[in-house]
C-alpha cells in the first residue's frame, strides 16, 4: 500500500495496526446510567449471522448499518444506544440507557427495550448476559436495600479509584436469568466511570469464558483416572510377557490408549489455553480498578482468588496429568517396541542360522550332483568318441579301439571337471553376468 503524502512505500497492515488500538474505546458514560451486556460463543459463521442480525436490527429503527468487516459498531436507537463487538471466538452486545428506570432497580433493563423475536433471533450461544446500573447516589446502599436489590444473595463489594465509586455484586444469577452490578459514582468523571464500567464488563465477560472449560474437565478426570489405573495394570504385565505375539497385543492396547489421549488433549489444549489467557486478562482487570476494602464485605478480588484459582488449577492439573499419560505411554510403546524388536532379531538369527546350514547342506548337495554331472557328461562323450573311432581304420593305423577309449576316458573325464570348474569360478566372481 502506498500513501499519497509519503514519498515511500509503507506496509499495507500499517494503517490496521494503528486503528487496533482504538477499535474498542471506552464508553464515555454519564451518571445515571442504565446497561445491559450480553456475550455468546460464536463460530465464524455465527458472527456473521450475528453481523446480518445487527443490521436487520438497524433497518427496524431507520440507523445507519455497520460496514461488513466492521470488528465494532456503535450506534444511537434513540431511547438506547448498542456497542457491537466482534471477537475471536464470541461477540458482544452492550446496550446503554441514559438516566434511571421507573420502579426498583433491575425491575425495568434495558434490554427490554429490545424487540423479544430479534433477541430470540441471536446466534450462537450467550455466556454472558448481565445488567449494570450506574447510580449517582440515589439509591440506598445499607445492607437491607442492597439484599434486595440483589434478591437477598451473599454480596461482594469494593470501592474503587480512591474511593470514588462504590462496586457491589453477587457474581450469580437473579431470577430474570441475570447478573447484576451496580456502581455507584462517588466522584468520577464521565470518563473514568466509563473505563470503570468497560474493566467491569470485560471481568465479568472473561470470568465466564474462562470458567467455560471447567465442567469439561471434570469431565474428562474420572476417564483419566480410569486410564491411569488401567496403565498401571498394563505396564505390571509388561514383564509376564511371553513372546512375540503377546507383545505385540499388549502394543496394540497401548496404541488405542495413546489415540484416545491425544483425543482428548487436541479437544481441550486450545479451551484449556483460552481459559489461562482469559483468566489474565480478568486479572488485569481486577488491578485496573484499584480495589480498597469495603469493611463486612469480600472485595472481587477476594472472590475471584476464592473460586477462581482453584477452577484454574483443576485445568492446570487435568493437562498436566493427561501430558503425565501420553509421556508413560509412550515411554511403555517404546519399551514393548524394543522387546518386540529384539524378539525378531532373535527369530532373524535363527532364521540366518538355518538358511545358513540349508546353504551348507546345499553345496554339498551342488558338489555332489556336480561329481554326478562330470561323470555323465564323461559318459557321453567316450560314447560319442566310440562311435567316432568305429568309422576311422583303427587297424591300419596298429590301434586297438578298447585302447584308445581308455587312454581317452582320464582325458575325457579332466577336460569335463576342469571346464565346469572354470565356469563355476566365473559365476561366483561375476554372478550377474
Amino acid at each position: 500500500m502506498t500513501n499519497s503524502l509519503l514519498p515511500f512505500k509503507t506496509h499495507p497492515l500499517r494503517e490496521a495496526i494503528y486503528d487496533e488500538l482504538h477499535i474498542r474505546p471506552f464508553h464515555i458514560v454519564s451518571t445515571p446510567h442504565q446497561l445491559s451486556h450480553l456475550a455468546a460463543r460464536a463460530s465464524k459463521e455465527e458472527q456473521e449471522l450475528a453481523h446480518q442480525h445487527l443490521c436487520e436490527l438497524c433497518r427496524r429503527y431507520s440507523v445507519n448499518q455497520p460496514v461488513p468487516a466492521a470488528v465494532t459498531f456503535q450506534q444511537d436507537f434513540g431511547e438506547f444506544t448498542v456497542h457491537w463487538e466482534r471477537h475471536v471466538e464470541f461477540y458482544s452486545i452492550t446496550l446503554l440507557h441514559a438516566g434511571n428506570f421507573s420502579g426498583e432497580p433491575f425491575e425495568h433493563t434495558v434490554i427490554n427495550l429490545l424487540p423479544t423475536d430479534w433477541l430470540a433471533g441471536l446466534p450462537g450461544e450467550t455466556v454472558a448476559a448481565f445488567h449494570l446500573i450506574l447510580d449517582d447516589h440515589s439509591l440506598a446502599n445499607d445492607p437491607e436495600s442492597l439484599s434486595r436489590y440483589f434478591e437477598g444473595q451473599r454480596l461482594s463489594m469494593s470501592k474503587a479509584r480512591d474511593e470514588k465509586a462504590l462496586i457491589a455484586t453477587a457474581f450469580r444469577l437473579h431470577g430474570d436469568g441475570y447478573g447484576r452490578f451496580i456502581i455507584q459514582n462517588l466522584g468520577m468523571s464521565d470518563i473514568q466511570i466509563g473505563r470503570l464500567t468497560r474493566r467491569i464488563i470485560e471481568m465479568e465477560t472473561y470470568r465466564l469464558l474462562a470458567q467455560l472449560s471447567l465442567p469439561l474437565a471434570k469431565q474428562i478426570a474420572p476417564q483419566l483416572s480410569e486410564m491411569d489405573r488401567s496403565l498401571a495394570e498394563v505396564l505390571a504385565l509388561v514383564p509376564q510377557l511371553d513372546g512375540a505375539e503377546e507383545e505385540r497385543k499388549m502394543l496394540q492396547t497401548l496404541t488405542r490408549k495413546e489415540a484416545k489421549l491425544e483425543m482428548w488433549r487436541a479437544g481441550t489444549n486450545r479451551r484449556f489455553s483460552g481459559s489461562r489467557a482469559y483468566h489474565k486478562i480478568v486479572l488485569q482487570r481486577i488491578e485496573g480498578i484499584s480495589e480498597s476494602k469495603v469493611e463486612g464485605y469480600p472485595m472481587l478480588s477476594e472472590f475471584m482468588n476464592r473460586r477462581m484459582f482453584p477452577a484454574l488449577t483443576t485445568l492446570e492439573s487435568v493437562q498436566s496429568w493427561m501430558e503425565d499419560l501420553s509421556r508413560r505411554i509412550e515411554r511403555a510403546s517404546d519399551l514393548l517396541r524394543t522387546r518386540v524388536n529384539l524378539t525378531m532379531q532373535e527369530q532373524n538369527r535363527h532364521l540366518l542360522a538355518s538358511m545358513n546350514k540349508r546353504s551348507q547342506l546345499q553345496f554339498r548337495l551342488q558338489e555332489t550332483v556336480e561329481g554326478l554331472s562330470v561323470v555323465a557328461i564323461s559318459y557321453y562323450i567316450i560314447g560319442l568318441l566310440g562311435y567316432l573311432l568305429n568309422g576311422l581304420p583303427l587297424k591300419q593305423w596298429h590301434l586297438s579301439k578298447p585302447v584308445v577309449l581308455a587312454v581317452a576316458i582320464p582325458l575325457v573325464v579332466f577336460t569335463i571337471w576342469w571346464v565346469i570348474r572354470r565356469i563355476k569360478r566365473r559365476l561366483i566372481k561375476n554372478p550377474n553376468g
